[in-house]
């Protein structure tokens, strides 16, 4: 068995040590490294050097300068290696010092000149940490590096697989498998990985949020708030340009569409702009509603309408909806009640150059729907509508009450009906925890209008908001019966045109 010489007192050795996205060295003391000492652990034993002892790498010979690594199963190799110390458990102040953990990598060492080719081939065998360089300087050799392997795969030289092992021939390089000591710190750690050392073992981690701008919005759980200021500050530390973290501290008001939040940690400005499908919005997150997860309903309304068409939104926040489809050169009428929403609203359409072709209205919804939108709809469903080649689309995202105010569309119109196809057509947003949520916001929606909406209406789900909760969107053209006054309606035999299908009961 090959013993540990004792250390050269003029040779310092060197620790990698990442920091964040940025690569620095950091030169450690000399150290003397205690004789003799075998390098095979005891059974059991874990890789991770006890704190009493330096980290370095360990020298054998004047000819071998690293040990060998001895022969470990996989299921020997301590499956908490890459986690954050045990001590860290039960944190609420973040004290990043107390992060700090040595372990032991197996590293390669070859000749620097052919690192890159050799790079290739190891992808497999390669160490894959975030913010961990995969080649270090040979603290004792300048004309060697030092590939870190993965410690889950490499154990002994005999973990290289014949085509690694092959292009090692080609290059000269030995295979042999050396250790190297390696510090650890907060930097290292993934915020996942922070936050289920903190907390309560076997408790639900919040490591995702809603970015919104340089805010982190988190929705914490009761046992996740006394931890509340130390995972708002990881989240600023692990996510570049997030320099705010925000949580809700009550549900969203449905008057106005905002919630309160406590400041977490980081700045206390909420002032912030998002890029959402190419479009810039502008607003004070505290005052008015965005929801980035909206993202892609907002793309796909956009996309249902043709230049030319109409579009009122009726609760329109600060212009998802309104500003893209205005972009393609369509009519657009957009209203809603909070006055911050309306004001920003206002800005985004100029910031966006489309202010010219959106009317903006600071009005409840049922006034909006009985006033601009029933002058308006008079205007295009009159006596010339025959001529008209446009689609008329109705937007009603207030997923919480929207279906109240379909109530608005009965009889609200005068005079002889137009042709079907030219009817409006309704998107309206509802949540629901029903076990066939399709099914339930058709007939809820049904209920107010007086009319059964299972054959011809479609549902596409939204995103699941929570545990058995999902948001839904239920499209349908509104029936002349219930749109014009003095009309009667043939439940048994009314049809619309067909729309075109998303997604029905049927998709649940």
């Amino acid at each position: 068995m090959e013993t540990l010489l004792k250390w050269r007192p003029r040779c310092p050795w060197i620790l990698w040590r990442p920091f964040g996205f940025s690569r620095r060295l950091l030169t450690v003391k000399r150290c003397r490294v205690p004789e003799p000492e075998s390098l095979i652990p005891t059974a059991g034993s874990s890789l991770i050097q006890k704190p009493s002892r330096a980290p370095g790498i360990f020298l054998l010979d004047q000819r071998k300068r690293f040990s060998t690594m001895p022969e470990i199963e996989t299921n020997q190799r301590d499956p908490e290696l890459f986690s954050p110390p045990s001590d860290v458990r039960g944190m609420t102040k973040l004290d990043r010092t107390a992060f700090r953990k040595t372990v032991t990598i197996p590293v390669l060492k070859v000749r620097k000149e052919i690192v890159n080719k050799l790079m290739q081939s190891l992808k497999r065998a390669a160490l894959k940490r975030p913010g961990i360089k995969r080649v270090i300087e040979d603290p004792e050799d300048e004309g060697s590096r030092l590939v870190m392997l993965d410690p889950y795969k490499m154990f002994t030289n005999d973990s290289f697989e014949k085509g690694e092992l092959s292009t090692l021939k080609q290059l000269n390089v030995s295979p042999q498998i050396s250790r190297y000591n390696m510090e650890l710190t907060y930097e290292n750690f993934k915020s996942e990985e922070i936050l289920r050392a903190v907390l309560p073992e076997g408790q639900d981690v919040t490591s995702g949020f809603s970015r919104v701008g340089h805010i982190a919005h988190l929705n914490l759980r009761d046992h996740q708030l006394p931890f509340k200021h130390l995972i708002g500050q990881v989240m600023i530390d692990k996510n570049p340009g997030i320099t705010s973290a925000v949580n809700k501290i009550n549900n969203i008001d449905n008057t106005y569409r905002n919630f309160q939040m406590e400041v977490l940690a980081g700045e206390e400005n909420m002032m912030t702009k998002v890029r959402e499908n190419n479009y810039t919005y502008e607003f004070d997150f505290s005052k008015v509603y965005w929801n980035p997860r909206l993202s892609t309903e907002h793309s796909r309304i956009t996309q249902l309408l043709k230049p030319g068409d109409v579009l009122f939104d009726v609760f329109a926040g600060v212009g998802p909806f309104a500003i893209p489809v205005a972009k393609k050169n369509c009519t657009v009428f957009a209203n809603d009640l909070n006055p911050e929403s309306h004001k920003w609203l206002l800005h985004n359409c100029k910031l966006n150059k489309v202010d010219q072709k959106v009317k903006i209205f600071n009005l409840d919804g049922e006034d909006f729907l009985q006033g601009p939108v029933r002058e308006e709809l008079m205007q295009q469903l009159g006596p010339l509508s025959k001529e008209r080649k446009h689609s008329v689309h109705i937007v009603m995202n207030l997923p919480a009450k929207a279906i109240e105010f379909l109530s608005a569309f009965k009889s609200l119109l005068d005079g002889q009906p137009c042709s079907s196809e030219l009817l409006p057509i309704v998107h309206c947003y509802s949540f629901s925890k029903d076990a066939n949520p399709a099914k339930d916001v058709q007939q809820r929606a049904g209920t107010v209008l007086g009319i059964s909406l299972e054959a011809c209406s479609s549902v596409h789900l939204v995103r699941n908001v929570a545990p058995n909760k999902e948001m839904l969107c239920i499209t349908f053209r509104i029936p002349a019966a219930i749109l014009y006054k003095n009309q009667t309606l043939n439940l048994e035999n009314h049809e619309d045109p067909p729309l075109k299908r998303q997604r029905t009961d049927k998709d649940f």
